[in-house]
This record gives C-alpha cells, sequence and structure tokens, in this order.
C-alpha cells in the first residue's frame, strides 16, 4: 500500500502539488507567529507562553460579614470540606479561612473533565442539609478559571494629551468607575472569565448614631433599621390611560442623596416627627476594605482581567484591549482651574502578550535558524543544490503541518510545545537526506537509461523500510513522555505531541511529496534558452531593485542571475572565453553564493556575540562557528576509511573507548543534581513579603508603598505595583498582611516597536542626542576623555542618567544601542538582588525569588507562596505553629538553604478582642444574647442596612456609631443595650472584655489544620538534593532527641519537588520499557538479536555522551577562554545543570536521533552482506568498509544538522531559552559522542561476521578431518 501510494504520486504529481498547496496554505493559516496571511483568513493554535500545568481545581466561596476566620472555620468551611469530600473525583480539598471569607479549594484528579466538576459540585451545594450552614449565608461556585487565568492587571489613571499623570481623582471615584463601568465592559470580552477590582475606596452611606440622644427620644436601634429601610422604596402602580394614551405609574423612593436619608422619619407621636438626622449625622465614607493597590507610592484603583479555562490566552488578551479601545472614548474627565484635561485611561501593569511574544519570538527565531542552518549543512555536504533545495523545503512544509495537528487536537502553542520541534530538526531532516542521497546514487548508476520516474521509485523504495524504522524508533522514545501525570505531564505531553506530528510529518513529506518532486527537477535539467534568459534577467533586475532599497541580498540574487547568463556558452563568450563555464563549475558557483547568503544571513539574526558587537565580527564568528565544524566533519568523513580500518585491526582496545565513555556517563548521573523544572525567565518578579499578623490596614499601606518606592528607586525598574489584601475574587484568598508587588524590569536594551534592539544617534564624542537637542551620556558607552572635560567645564548640556525612553532618542542605523541596565548589572539576578537589598525594612519578612505565573503554578498545586517547603498538619493551630517554629530554626543551618528565606507560618499572632457576656447578669436584666450581639454588630462594625439604587451604581447604607465611641475598649464598655421597659444597660455591665492571640488565617487540608514552613535553595544547589539534606537534617535531630514530633502532628516535605519525584519514579519503569520497545522495532527489522544490539548500543554511548556534556558544563575551566572578545562560557551560558523532566526530556528525544545512525549503516550492512557474502575475513573487512564508506555522508549530515542546528538554541538569550537549553544539551553532547558510533556499529558486525565465520571454518575443518585420515 505504502509503495503503491508513493508510485501513484511519482506519475500524478498535480495531486503532489496540490498537496504541497493545501499543507502550505493551511499551515500558514494555524500558525501561531502572528503572521501577515494576505488574503488568506487567520485562525491561529491557542498560544501562551508556557502550559497551565495547575490543578484540576474548583472554588467554593463563601463571604460572612465581620466574622473572626475562628467562627468561618467552625462554621462554614469544616462544614462544606466535610460535605464536598465525597464528590466523585475528588484527590484532595485545600480551604483557607480569613476575615469575613471562606475559600475551599477542591482538587479533582487529572482525568475529570473540568467543567463536569463544576456541575457535581453545584449539586452537591443545591443539596446541602437545612441548618449545616448560618442563616443567610449562601456559598458560591468560583470563577470558570484557574490562577493562571490573570493574564491582564491594570489601573484607571488621570492623562493628559501628552500621556502624563495629572491625577486630580479622588479614589472613590475612580472605583464606582471601575466597578460599574470598566469591569463589567471588559467582562463582555470574548473568553473573559471575571474581572476583580482592586484598591481605592467603596462607597457607602454611613449613619452614625448618637447613643445618647436615642436614650434621650427613646429610640432603639430596630426603629432606626426600619425606617432607613421604609425610605429606599420604589413602587409600581401599574398603568393610567389619559387622552387614549397609556402612561405607565412608577412611584419613586429610592435613595438618591444623603438630604434622602436625614429626612427619613423614624417615630412621630402627636404631630411631631422625629427624623434621622435629629439623632445621627448621614455622610458618605468608604467601606471597610481588604485590599489596597499601590503604584510606586501612590495609592490606586485598578483591576485584573481572568481568562477562561480553555481560552486562548492570546486571543482573549486582544479582545480585552478591542475591548478598551471602544470604551476609552466614553471615560470621563476633568478640567482643572489652570485648563489642563485629565481624560481618565486605563493603563496596563501587566500584560502577558509581551512574554508570549517573546517567547514565541525566541522559538520562532530559533527555528528559522535551525532552518538555516540545515540548509548551510546539506547545500554544503550534499554538494547538489537541486537535491539541497528538496531537503531543505521538507522543513518547513512539516512545520506548517505540525501547526494543522495542533489545530485539529487543541494543543495550545507555547515554548514547551513548540519547543518539541527543534529538537526533532535533526530527526526530520535525516529522513530526507537518506531519500535524497539514495536517489541521487540511483541516477549516478542508471546505467540502464530507465525512465526517470521507475528509478526514483526504485530508490524511495528501497529505503523507505530504513526510514520508517529510523522514525518509529524515534516516536515510540517518547512513550515515556505520554505517560506523564500531573504537572509534568500537562508541561510535556504537548511537546511529545508536536515531535511525534512533526516526525509523522516529514514522513508524510519525505515519502509522498520529495519523489515526484525529485522526478521533476532531477529530469529538468536544461531549462529553454529563452525562458532562461527572462529568468536571469529577471533576477539581476530584482536584485538590483533590491540593493536600491537598501537590500544586501539583492548581491545574491545578482550573481544568481550571472551565473545564469555564464551558462550559456554563446552568452558568456561576448565578454571573454574565459567565462564560459561548465555544468559542474555552474553548480560550484551556486553552491558558493547560497552558502555566503545563509551565512550573511546567520549572522544577522543569530548575532551570537551579541547586538552591540557589528555585523562583521559576527559574521567572522558565525562562518568559523559554521565553516570550522563542517571542515571538520569533511575531514572526519575523508579520513574515514583509515580510522575505519585500524579500529577493525584492533578491535578490543577500540571498543574500550565506547565502554568507559558508557561507565563515565552512568557515574554522572549517579552525581548529578535534580530539580522538577528550570525557571522560565518572565521579565518580571514578583516580590511576595508578608507584614506582622497584627499590623492594620494603615500599617500595610505604609509599608506597601515604602517597597513600591523602594523598589521603584532602582535605574532597572521600569513599574512598580503593589498589592496587599485581596482583590474582589475569589482566585485571589490573600490576608491583608500579604504583599504582592509586581515588578518589570527594562529590557537590557532599548528596543523598537517589535522588540528588537535598536540603535541611536551618537555624537562625535559618544554622547546620545535626544530630539530636543541635549545629550545624554550612557554609561555603558565610551565616551572621549576631551568630551569628559567638556562636560565638566559646562560646554556640553549633558545627563549620565540612564534613564530616558525610546520616544526621546533618534532612531540612527549608524549609531549605538542603549544599555538601559547598569555596567555591574548583567542579569536579571543582578536586579533582583538589588531589590532584595532596598527591601530589607524593619517588620517585613523577606521573600524567595519568585515570577508572576510561576508563583500563581505554585500556590495551586501546592498553596504556598513559595517552591519549596514543609507542610505541618495537626488538630491544633498553637502546636502547628510552636513546631514550624523549630523546623525553621533547623532548616536555617542546612546546607544549600537560602537562610533569609526560612519562614513558619506565625499562625496564632492575630490580635483578639474577645467580648465574654456573661449570661447571669443577661437574666438579671432580661436582655437576651440576640440583642446584645445586634448592638455589638452596630455599633462596631455597623449594620448594612439596604442598598440604594443610583441608575447603574450601588451602594450599601450603613448604621453604626461614631468613630469616637468605638477606639478603644473604654470607649465599648459605655455602648448601651437597650433593655426593654428600662433605661439603657452599659456594656461593661454585661461583658468581659479581654485580649487574646488568635488566628489570621486557618488553612486546612481534608479537615486537617494545616501549616506551612517556607524556604528556598541557594545558587547553585539543587532542589532535590537540598530537600533530601533537609530531610536528613530533622530526621538526624529527631533521633538524637533534639526534635520532638508531638502527638497529632505529623510533616512532610512540599513544593515542585514532589513533581521531580513523581516524574522520576514514572520515567524509571516507562523508559526501560520503551528502550525495549526500540530493541522490539529494531529486531523486526532486522530479523537478527545481535544486529539489534549493535543499532543499540549507540543509545548508551549517546546516553553517556549527554550526561559528560551536562558535567562540562558545570566545570569552571571547560571553554572559559575569550573568543571574539566573547568569553565561551557565557555565551554558550554554561552553569551547573540538574537533572530535570527538561533534560529528561532532551535524553528520550535523544534516545531517537541516536539510532538513526545505527539503523541506516546495520541496514547497509545487511544488504552488502546479503548480495556478496564473504569468505575471508578480510573480504569481510572489505565488506564493511565498502559499506561504511557509502553510508557515511548520509549520516554525518545527520549527526552535523543535530550539533549545528542546536548551536542557536545554546546560545538563546530570549524568553523561553531558560527552558530550550536544558533540552538541547543531551543531544547536543550526545551526538558529539555518538560519532563513535559510526565505528561501533561496523566493528561489532565485523567482529560477528568474522566469529561466525571462524566457527565455520572450523566445523568445516573438524568434518573434513576424519575423512583425511581414513584415506
Amino acid at each position: 500500500m505504502l509503495n503503491k501510494s508513493i508510485k501513484f504520486l511519482i506519475e500524478n504529481k498535480l495531486v503532489a502539488v496540490l498537496l504541497l498547496v493545501l499543507f502550505v496554505g493551511w499551515g500558514i493559516v494555524t500558525a501561531p507567529f502572528n503572521w501577515d496571511t494576505g488574503i488568506l483568513p487567520t485562525d491561529p493554535v491557542a498560544v501562551d507562553a508556557i502550559p497551565d500545568i495547575g490543578e484540576n481545581q474548583q472554588i467554593v466561596f463563601t463571604k460572612w460579614q465581620g466574622r473572626s476566620p475562628q467562627d468561618i472555620e467552625d462554621q462554614i468551611t469544616y462544614p462544606l470540606t466535610t460535605s464536598l469530600l465525597g464528590i466523585s473525583g475528588v484527590k484532595t480539598i485545600r480551604s483557607s479561612s480569613m476575615f469575613g471569607i471562606s475559600s475551599i479549594y477542591i482538587i479533582f484528579e487529572e482525568d475529570v473533565e473540568f467543567y463536569w466538576s463544576r456541575s457535581r459540585i453545584l449539586e452537591k451545594l443545591n443539596s446541602l442539609p437545612s441548618g449545616l450552614l448560618p442563616e443567610g449565608v449562601n456559598p458560591s461556585l468560583g470563577p470558570d478559571a484557574t490562577g493562571l487565568g490573570q493574564i491582564f492587571w491594570y489601573t484607571l489613571e488621570g492623562r493628559d494629551k501628552d500621556g502624563n499623570v495629572t491625577g486630580g481623582w479622588d479614589l472613590h471615584e475612580l472605583r464606582s468607575i471601575q466597578d460599574y463601568y470598566v469591569k463589567y465592559a471588559l467582562s463582555s470580552a470574548s473568553g473573559v472569565s471575571e474581572v476583580a477590582s482592586i484598591g481605592g475606596y467603596v462607597q457607602e452611606y454611613q449613619i452614625d448614631v448618637n447613643p445618647e440622644l436615642m436614650r434621650q427620644y427613646n429610640i432603639s436601634l430596630d426603629q432606626v433599621v426600619s425606617a432607613v429601610k421604609q425610605t429606599n422604596q420604589d413602587i409600581g402602580a401599574q398603568t393610567l390611560e389619559i387622552n387614549k394614551a397609556e402612561y405607565l405609574v412608577r412611584g419613586l423612593g429610592y435613595i438618591q442623596s444623603i438630604d434622602d436619608i436625614e429626612n427619613a422619619v423614624i417615630t412621630s407621636k402627636d404631630f411631631t416627627s422625629i427624623r434621622i438626622n435629629e439623632i445621627a449625622k448621614v455622610s458618605l465614607g468608604p467601606e471597610t476594605r481588604r485590599g489596597i493597590l499601590d503604584k510606586e507610592g501612590a495609592e490606586v484603583v485598578g483591576g485584573v482581567v481572568v481568562a477562561r479555562y480553555g481560552a486562548n490566552p492570546m486571543e482573549v488578551i486582544n479582545n480585552v484591549k478591542d475591548k478598551i479601545n471602544e470604551l476609552s472614548a466614553g471615560l470621563p474627565s476633568k478640567t482643572f482651574s489652570d485648563g489642563r484635561t485629565s481624560q481618565l485611561t486605563i493603563v496596563p501593569f501587566y500584560d502577558r502578550t509581551e512574554l508570549i511574544q517573546e517567547t514565541l519570538g525566541t522559538l520562532n527565531e530559533a527555528l528559522t535558524l535551525e532552518i538555516l542552518i540545515t540548509i548551510l549543512v546539506i547545500v554544503i555536504m550534499v554538494f547538489n543544490l537541486r537535491a539541497s533545495i528538496l531537503i531543505s523545503g521538507l522543513l518547513p512544509v512539516a512545520v506548517l503541518m505540525v501547526f494543522i495537528a495542533m489545530k485539529i487536537f487543541n494543543v495550545d502553542a507555547n515554548i514547551v510545545a513548540l519547543s518539541g520541534i527543534a529538537i526533532a530538526i535533526g530527526t526530520m531532516v535525516d529522513v530526507g537526506v537518506i531519500l535524497s542521497e539514495n536517489i541521487i546514487r540511483h541516477l549516478e548508476e542508471n546505467k540502464n537509461k530507465l525512465p526517470i520516474n521507475n528509478v526514483v521509485y526504485n530508490a524511495t523504495s528501497e529505503v523507505s523500510g530504513a526510514i520508517l524504522t529510523a522514525v518509529l524508533t524515534t516516536i515510540i522514545s517518547f512513550i515515556p513522555v505520554f505517560t506523564m501525570v500531573g504537572a509534568e505531564g500537562k508541561l510535556f505531553r504537548p511537546l511529545a505531541f508536536t515531535k511525534t506530528m512533526a516526525l509523522t510529518a516529514s514522513i508524510i513529506v519525505a515519502l509522498f511529496l520529495i519523489p515526484p518532486f525529485a522526478a521533476f527537477l532531477f529530469r529538468k535539467k536544461n531549462i529553454q534558452s529563452v525562458f532562461g534568459h527572462i529568468l536571469h534577467s529577471i533576477l539581476l533586475l530584482i536584485g538590483i531593485v533590491a540593493i536600491a532599497y537598501g537590500y544586501w541580498l539583492g548581491l545574491i540574487l545578482i550573481a544568481f542571475g550571472a551565473t545564469g547568463f555564464l551558462k550559456n556558452p554563446k552568452v558568456a563568450a561576448r565578454f571573454s572565453e574565459k567565462l564560459v563555464l561548465r555544468e559542474q563549475r555552474i553548480n560550484t558557483i551556486n553552491i558558493i553564493i547560497s552558502a555566503i547568503a545563509i551565512v550573511f544571513l546567520l549572522a544577522e539574526y543569530w548575532r551570537p556575540l551579541g547586538f552591540d558587537r557589528s555585523l562583521i565580527m559576527n559574521l567572522l564568528f558565525v562562518s568559523l562557528i559554521c565553516f570550522g565544524l563542517l571542515a571538520v566533519f569533511w575531514i572526519f568523513m575523508r579520513y574515514y576509511t583509515r580510522i575505519l580500518n585500524w579500529c577493525l585491526q584492533n578491535k578490543a582496545l577500540f571498543l574500550s573507548v565506547p565502554a568507559v565513555i558508557v561507565i563515565l556517563g552512568f557515574l554522572i548521573m549517579k552525581n548529578t543534581g535534580k530539580e522538577f523544572m528550570p525557571s522560565l525567565n518572565e521579565g518580571s518578579f514578583l516580590l511576595m513579603p508578608t507584614s506582622l499578623p497584627h499590623a492594620g490596614v494603615e500599617e500595610n499601606k505604609r509599608v506597601l508603598q515604602q517597597l513600591d518606592m523602594a523598589v521603584a528607586s532602582i535605574p532597572e525598574v521600569e513599574t512598580v505595583v503593589g498589592k496587599a489584601g485581596r482583590t474582589e475574587s475569589a482566585l485571589d484568598p490573600a490576608p491583608l498582611s500579604m504583599y504582592e508587588n509586581i515588578i518589570q524590569y527594562k529590557s537590557e536594551y532599548m528596543l523598537n516597536e517589535a522588540g528588537s534592539p535598536q540603535r541611536f544617534k551618537i555624537n562625535d564624542d559618544g554622547f546620545f542626542v535626544l530630539k530636543n537637542g541635549s545629550l545624554i551620556e550612557n554609561v555603558n558607552t565610551n565616551v572621549s576623555s576631551s568630551a569628559v572635560e567638556d562636560t565638566e567645564t559646562s560646554k556640553y548640556n549633558t545627563s549620565t542618567a540612564i534613564d530616558v525612553t525610546r520616544e526621546q532618542l533618534i532612531p540612527d542605523e549608524d549609531g549605538e544601542y542603549f544599555r538601559n541596565w547598569r555596567p555591574e548589572i548583567q542579569s536579571p539576578d543582578d536586579i533582583w538582588n538589588e531589590i532584595v537589598k532596598v527591601t530589607k525594612l524593619p517588620g517585613v519578612t523577606s521573600a524567595p525569588k519568585l515570577q508572576p505565573i510561576e508563583t500563581r503554578l505554585v500556590m495551586l498545586q501546592t498553596g504556598m507562596r513559595a517552591p519549596m517547603g514543609i507542610k505541618v498538619k495537626g488538630q491544633d493551630l498553637k502546636q502547628i505553629e510552636a513546631f514550624g517554629m523549630q523546623l525553621e530554626t533547623i532548616l536555617k543551618q542546612v546546607e544549600g538553604v537560602k537562610e533569609q528565606t526560612v519562614f513558619a507560618d506565625r499562625i496564632v499572632g492575630k490580635p483578639y478582642l474577645l467580648l465574654d457576656i456573661d449570661r447571669n447578669k443577661l437574666g438579671r436584666y432580661g436582655i437576651s444574647i440576640e440583642t446584645v450581639q445586634q448592638t455589638l454588630q452596630v455599633a462596631i462594625g455597623g449594620m448594612p442596612l439596604t442598598q440604594t439604587v443610583e441608575g447603574r451604581e450601588r451602594y450599601s447604607v450603613r448604621v453604626r456609631y461614631p468613630r469616637e465611641l468605638r477606639e478603644n475598649p473604654t470607649d465599648l464598655k459605655n455602648i448601651y443595650v437597650p433593655v426593654e421597659g428600662g433605661s439603657p444597660v452599659p456594656l461593661g455591665e454585661l461583658v468581659d472584655i479581654r485580649y487574646e492571640q488568635g488566628p489570621q488565617v486557618i488553612k486546612s487540608e481534608d479537615t486537617f489544620l494545616v501549616g506551612y514552613v517556607l524556604f528556598d535553595k541557594l545558587d547553585g544547589f539543587a532542589e532535590v538534593n537540598v530537600v533530601e539534606k533537609a530531610q536528613q537534617a530533622i530526621q538526624d535531630k529527631i533521633d538524637s532527641g533534639e526534635l520532638t514530633v508531638p502527638k497529632g502532628i505529623n510533616y512532610q516535605f512540599t513544593g515542585t519537588y514532589e513533581n521531580q519525584v513523581r516524574a522520576e519514579k514514572t520515567l524509571s519503569v516507562v523508559v526501560p520499557l520503551a528502550l525495549l520497545i526500540i530493541f522490539l522495532i529494531l529486531y523486526f527489522q532486522f530479523k537478527s538479536a545481535a544486529t539489534s544490539f549493535m543499532v543499540f548500543s549507540g543509545i548508551a554511548v549517546a546516553f553517556a555522551g549527554g550526561f559528560i556534556m551536562i558535567w562540562l558544563y558545570g566545570q569552571e575551566w571547560f571553554l572559559n577562554f575569550g573568543f571574539f572578545g566573547e568569553n565561551l562560557r557565557d555565551l554558550f551560558q554554561m552553569h551547573p545543570i540538574n537533572l530535570s523532566v527538561a533534560v529528561w526530556v532532551g535524553f528520550i528525544a535523544l534516545f531517537g536521533i541516536a539510532t538513526d545512525d545505527g539503523v541506516v549503516m546495520a541496514t547497509y550492512l545487511t544488504q552488502t552482506f546479503k548480495r556478496n557474502v564473504p569468505t575471508t575475513k578480510q573480504q569481510i573487512r572489505n565488506a564493511v568498509i565498502e559499506s561504511g564508506q557509502k553510508r557515511i555522508r548520509p549520516c554525518l549530515m545527520t549527526t552535523a544538522t543535530t550539533i549545528l542546528a542546536l548551536l542557536p538554541i545554546l546560545t538563546a538569550t530570549g524568553r523561553g531559552s531558560d527552558i530550550m537549553i536544558p533540552m538541547a544539551i543531551p543531544s547536543f553532547g550526545g551526538m558529539l559522542i555518538a560519532l563513535i558510533t559510526l565505528f561501533v556499529v561496523p566493528v561489532l558486525y565485523s567482529w560477528r561476521a568474522e566469529t561466525v565465520l571462524s566457527k565455520k571454518q572450523r566445523i568445516e575443518n573438524n568434518e573434513s578431518r576424519p575423512k583425511n585420515e581414513l584415506k
């Protein structure tokens, strides 16, 4: 069936063309890179920076205003948790009880569908038994989103026409506009789950009653409450018909102003009314708030947009921005007395678009560079331009086909998923190389002058089995990744999918599209003279126009056009007889031109030495790297026969080399540190310290502003916005003492609108010239000494500030790059160290290094705000806290633990003021508990009575005592409690007031109370190793008796480390199984266990090579020297590499690539030995050498392509490179060492053949000896 399909397409090339057009067009439509598709529609794959690896969870959110965490825990959280535990598919339930709020997180098994789980929870909530929860308490289901859905944060600010901040807006004004206009408008954007508000003040009507006047007028609180409620009513009185017209009758009675409340009648006697204003003061004031938003020291109002589960984040953000553009024109403005106009503006301070675009841009650049390098390798090593076009065309078509598959199967595009394509490049090229090389060889050996279609078909069918086997082994090698569960499964299953689809696409293109196009290209050797002249003239013309517009690639087109004319003897002879060139010489010239063009493109877009170095320097470096490595491979290929001959003569000595390599590799593996995943550089930090539990709203606001102002003072920081407490969302259960400062730092170099470093104009002395004519000295740029002297004498108006904007500078292609960082700041880690220095404030805890997305994922998975920690469970909060403090002391002494990040939850530290009611005294006065509690509620916290309706806006009306009557316990004692039929009694006579420390937040897991001890590791230490050392340190203390675990208390380490342990357990079972399957595939291909083991040996050697490269990356001496003024360790970003899931994925990818060369070599060896059966050892060795010589070129091309194509990834510095590099290192090191397998397989094959021959000869000799004796 396979060969029939190949033959059909070779004979019907139009079908192949239509298939190619279909794949290319559909792939462009679905591509995630925001390409300009012209007339084609766009339906891109869903895009995000990284996969959502959070738990499959739902949130049940409940409010009970004014209640303490203990009341919330006992009466809401615990009863709900016990009821929800019985839902099908529930894995665990975490909960958090805070002041007035209960948040319950129900984590389901991974195979439970998201919306199915929501329906099960709603069923359970609707069937709760009566009396389970307090009256009036209604739990609700949180938004259909996860914490990773927080994709867009913004503030509302007054700006002038030039975009400068003007102020002039009150916080309650901004909050009203946010709550009743902006919030609802943005919520209507497609894909938005909710928009939560934060900051400012929610306005309310406040009725401060005077208890003394109430006592004099004999008015109770019940009467005040009733009066306010009755004065806030509208009525509908049906209709009236007047003069044949129908009128709707409406009685207007809603509260519209303070006067409406003040004039409300409480009671009336003898035609004399007592109104609210006679016993109370009515005013507009702020509601109690549990969340603050601050921007660089100024309090602001803002919101967060949360994307719906499963929505395309990039598309949702674009929809939100479109909606912002729509509503911006309708936002209010103010005109100040000085004539300035302040237009309310939505200003984003966290927009994931930039991270997504930069991440995909890094990958897009890596794929482009990989394809260019692949073309370069193919052009030089195949040395056939037409074959090079065939093989090179495979890659972009296969990549586009992967996008189609991702769209069909709903696989999101992100840095991890698309990395599957990047690490599959080697195998994809291998398929085309083997096929094209075989077609060329058959064409050269076509002595019988068979039709071109037959030759191509025979060549394709000959190697189709080997190609399928090689690719199938690579696909099978990724089975372990598909079996991963949990966070690691969500992270890497998309990568396994894209790699599998890339290989499948490469097979389809190689077997079904390359043969018909090869039959066409290799047949059409001579283009008609007239058409050739027209084509070459067009190339010359386009080249000249391109040069006129400043595109140097025009020179390449001119060169191609010129060589085309020189191909025609008549045209060339007109100029000189020496210019007449043969076909072979023309081919060589075209290949040289192509190679030069590709190297120029690589130098321009790769820029391995950095954008601050000249194009010439980068060009020289790229040329040396590419041509140098290709020269090494060429020398290897040239001397391959001699080396192989030596290896065949010294088999034991040679085979000891790969044996030693394998042993070294396994020893290194045992001593390599472990972690779950390298951190993705998001381009922003999240500072999450906490204050002391007793800090109030104003104190937390002061500290938050201090933190923001301190961070904003760092020159490299672009913006910092801090949040204390929570947004109005179930997704954010943060207490008021928890700060979240989102810090956006500047890019290292000033970027243009496309996100690429841009050059700006400088004068002759090295100063940057601003548009206003002044000069700026960038401390990173060399300035002449004379200019410095002139500056000191004020000849120039200069500044050394680096805090300038792109709009102030003048773009100039001949200028210099403007570096935004000070010379001593070399990496984002240095910026974080600066942040740590300036945020050491008294009463504020330290915080681990976090980033927004990373933190959301960690909190979703573990319930804590750090990647590493200890979970302490028990039944007594004080006991949990005390034990946690002991663990904190121990952890600070553990090697590898960053001491300043160790922090145990201070659970029981919130001051409580307890009013203990004396029931005997109540009985004496005939007062009920309810009366006292209601009095307390109104007097202290205030009671919300009703809600006004003012157009679209809604405001609460609250009655309470004036602040001066409830500021301290003494004032509370003087609160009067009404007595029916008697004089009110002071509260002090009915209650005992005392202080007590209690919990600020009560956390639990599966009904067990929980406290956390957070910590982080020092740089250079592996996550799993640090945890293991901490576990051992605690166990040693327990064994020595220094630490005693109280009864009812248990502890366990938690964090991302758990994912690594789980993934390691899974891989330890599945990887050997996958290797066994690979071996079976090899066995079915070769029908020989011995041959299969020979090919399989390549995996062991490559495996060891990968670990040797990981070890070398961690050695300070390795490549620690300058080259072209750049230290190679810095260029390749060498640092200790831990064994993470990303590294294991790189090894799994390596397994497939490592078998390819062995399969090709063993296949040809088998075919050679079947054609000519050798009868002597020398014939065996000659056959082995002949087979190796014929297959060394395609094998080397695969290796060269894999190694060279990985160089752009290894030197990448953009967003996402942190994850791509660890996956690339094993393949790079493995394929370098795997070159030895090009000798191992022939040597082992020869050894086996010689052994069989020797055994056969001994048997023959033994059989012939008795016959001779008889004679």
